[in-house]
């Protein structure tokens, strides 16, 4: 669909709601009323309900978010209208092994073969009963094979040429190296859009992002509140006192400060209620920090992703 559809830069991102267990900060304590599979299907078409009437028109999932995607897909199909007025993206390259279970010894797996996404292709499709607008490759790294595998390149450029975009997501330390070493690839690149950590804590990515808005790539942020962190529950005395002053919570001025940034064509919540998803809303009565504003918040890249490893699945 037309990328101007959207009349909201905020987006909603399903990572947190299409399964039982996640690292945001004290995860756990929002579901109370359950975690069964029928729970979080309620509950996720109560927050896809609110979003849209919120004017939120971009929807984020991943074939490792438990069932995001069947629960997207059996939304659309109770609400046939609103499919073409969205911007579906999804992601390939993590399967989720959790079993539903909060106390799973790994709760996903990751892997860039081409034979995974022929394989994970078609579990989109089916699970969404639709095309996405954008599919990506789930957290790239320097690691990765993908950037040097052209038989999986062809085939995602064979995908580009019926319409989708493609792109990748990034996280660790080194998102600014893996992006550049993509836009790289042209002519010739099947990508044409990127999703990347960027918030007041770690705002690394953001000189590369340029690049890839400049470049005409979609830039979508994840983690604008640091799963957690950035909120009212992530404690920072200094990010609440000037929420505070601004009128709204701390998760609302992260946000705004992802908004203000120019390349920044959506800024995903990750709201797991529908309170958080009206605060999370509130981004667009604030004014982002400037950089310089944001400036004692930044972390050490390295320190940043150190200390997210060590969130726990609740």
């Amino acid at each position: 669909m037309p990328d101007d559809a959207s009349s909201s830069r905020i987006g909603l991102g399903l990572a947190a709601l299409g399964r039982p267990a996640y690292i945001t900060l004290d995860h756990g304590d929002d579901f109370a009323a359950g975690r069964s599979v029928a729970d979080l299907r309620s509950r996720t078409h109560a927050m896809l309900d609110a979003a849209w009437h919120a004017g939120v028109r971009y929807v984020d999932a991943a074939r490792s978010y438990g069932l995001a995607e069947e629960f997207l897909g059996s939304w659309l199909a109770s609400h046939p209208g609103r499919r073409a007025e969205l911007t579906i993206g999804s992601k390939w390259g993590y399967t989720y092994v959790g079993g539903w279970r909060l106390d799973a010894e790994q709760h996903e797996r990751k892997d860039h073969r081409l034979a995974t996404f022929e394989r994970q292709w078609p579990e989109t499709l089916d699970a969404l009963g639709a095309t996405p607008d954008i599919y990506l490759i789930h957290s790239l790294t320097p690691d990765s094979p993908v950037l040097r595998d052209r038989a999986l390149l062809d085939r995602l450029g064979e995908v580009a040429a019926a319409g989708v975009r493609i792109g990748f997501s990034t996280s660790g330390p080194e998102q600014a190296r893996v992006i550049r070493t993509a836009l790289d690839l042209r002519p010739g690149s099947p990508f044409s859009a990127v999703q990347s950590t960027w918030n007041l804590l770690e705002p690394s990515a953001g000189g590369a992002l340029v690049e890839a808005h400049d470049a005409g790539w979609r830039v979508v942020v994840k983690e604008a509140v640091a799963n957690g962190r950035l909120t009212d529950r992530g404690r920072v005395p200094a990010l609440a006192a000037l929420a505070h002053r601004a009128g709204v919570g701390a998760d609302a001025l992260a946000i705004a400060s992802a908004l203000a940034q120019p390349w920044a064509d959506v800024v995903l919540s990750g709201a797991t209620t529908l309170d958080q998803l009206a605060g999370n809303l509130r981004a667009d009565d604030a004014r982002g920090l400037t950089a310089q504003e944001g400036a004692p918040f930044v972390q050490d890249a390295l320190t940043y992703w150190a200390e997210r490893s060590l969130l726990a699945w609740s």
